[in-house]
């Protein structure tokens, strides 16, 4: 057991550590000399942790009287954080102000992206930290569970992850919940990302097409691998494509018997562009991307899926397929370090220009680049206009990239 002694003269070293006391009890110390008081208990089989105060707010004595009352409250099947957080006027823990900091923002994302920053929480970082108090959150805390996430391959998501955490830090701060913000020093202690364009896109077709036939021998949802094709073929960001409903698509032929030159277009809504927040509210800078015959084929068979009746690519429950899902599936694929589904604008666009120089304009177009200066008018409104005449070029582009990268059998 502890001493009134070991407590005070517990010095912070660059590694936080623990000094036990006995019945889960311990004393935490982090690496910026902060002391607190936590309790290691089992619910429902699973370890669980409680912070119970601040030393030298909390004492020694109450520190034990308070692992007391957890373990009582556990004896009656009650479990004690709850007990905790109704007896506090305020929730600061790491989960509790994490929630509280997103739906401060959720009015202003998309529904999309804030779907994406509540689940990687919920997977990655309440799990390991979320019971903590925002101000007994340590540096190694924060280091150890975006390790985790760079020990699988995610190199990307560990940094979106880290940026997350850090603005909850930022959210406590600024509510006096918190008086620092470990995720800040943990960013030199992460992996470098990848070079970008030489490392994270292809540039030849052989290794584009190559990249396409490894992923098909990995196990993963048939939803999944008919996403990375149809991504592959159009070139939109990934965000666009996860949010891709089934009204957005215009003059498609679902039959395949339909007599004349059909023309299907999928018109992706300018909130999910890639524009300035003025501009994504803004119907007339909807994007217009035509579709490519193999784009057509892929969607009347996710089409025969029925899995979702508004999403294109869902996993069912009306939740698009997870923001790293593609992107694991080139990991597996043998891929990792190589490409990214992002990637596939660059490969896109690299192909495309190096054997078709005189098209620029139509290829930038045709991914939604902003035209630049003295180039192509930048037409506001293309749904306004005969689409056989503004589009024309771009669905020429789209299908002569889609014949590369799927030859027709």
């Amino acid at each position: 057991m502890l001493t009134n002694a070991q407590v005070r003269t517990a010095r912070p070293k660059p590694r936080a550590y623990r000094l036990p006391d006995g019945q889960g009890l311990h004393l935490y110390v982090a690496p910026t000399g902060l002391k607190s008081w936590r309790v290691r208990f089992r619910l429902a089989g699973r370890e669980q942790l409680l912070t119970v105060g601040q030393f030298p707010d909390v004492d020694l004595s109450a520190a034990r009287e308070a692992a007391a009352a957890a373990r009582d409250a556990l004896r009656a099947g009650r479990d004690p954080r709850e007990e905790r957080a109704a007896r506090a006027e305020v929730d600061r823990t790491f989960e509790a102000v994490a929630r509280a900091w997103h739906a401060h923002w959720r009015s202003s994302w998309t529904e999309i992206h804030a779907g994406d920053v509540i689940t990687s929480l919920e997977r990655d970082v309440f799990p390991a930290i979320g019971t903590i108090d925002v101000d007994d959150v340590g540096v190694a805390d924060i280091r150890d569970v975006l390790r985790a996430v760079e020990a699988r391959g995610a190199i990307e998501t560990s940094k979106r992850l880290r940026q997350r955490i850090s603005k909850v830090f930022g959210f406590a701060i600024a509510n006096e919940w918190a008086s620092f913000d470990p995720a800040a020093s943990v960013k030199q202690a992460l992996a470098a990302a990848p070079i970008a364009g030489e490392q994270l896109a292809l540039v030849s077709i052989d290794d584009a097409r190559e990249l396409l036939a490894a992923s098909t021998g990995v196990p993963a949802p048939a939803i999944v691998q008919l996403a990375s094709r149809f991504l592959a073929l159009t070139g939109v960001r990934l965000g666009a494509l996860r949010g891709m409903q089934w009204d957005e698509l215009h003059d498609v032929d679902w039959s395949g018997e339909v007599a004349g030159p059909p023309a299907p277009v999928w018109v992706v809504p300018a909130g999910r562009m890639k524009l300035a927040k003025a501009k994504k509210g803004d119907r007339r800078f909807d994007h217009v991307v035509p579709l490519s015959r193999q784009a057509v084929e892929i969607l009347r068979v996710v089409r025969a899926l029925a899995i979702d009746p508004v999403l294109v690519f869902s996993r069912g429950n009306a939740a698009p397929i997870a923001e790293s899902a593609i992107g694991a599936l080139y990991r597996k694929s043998g891929f990792a370090g190589r490409h990214v589904p992002h990637g596939w604008r660059a490969t896109f666009s690299t192909i495309l220009n190096e054997r078709y120089p005189g098209e620029r304009v139509t290829i930038d177009r045709a991914l939604g680049h902003a035209a630049k200066k003295g180039a192509e008018v930048n037409v506001k409104v293309e749904g306004a206009y005969n689409r056989s005449k503004q589009l024309g070029p771009r669905r020429r582009v789209m299908q002569i990239w889609a014949d590369l990268l799927m030859p027709p059998a």
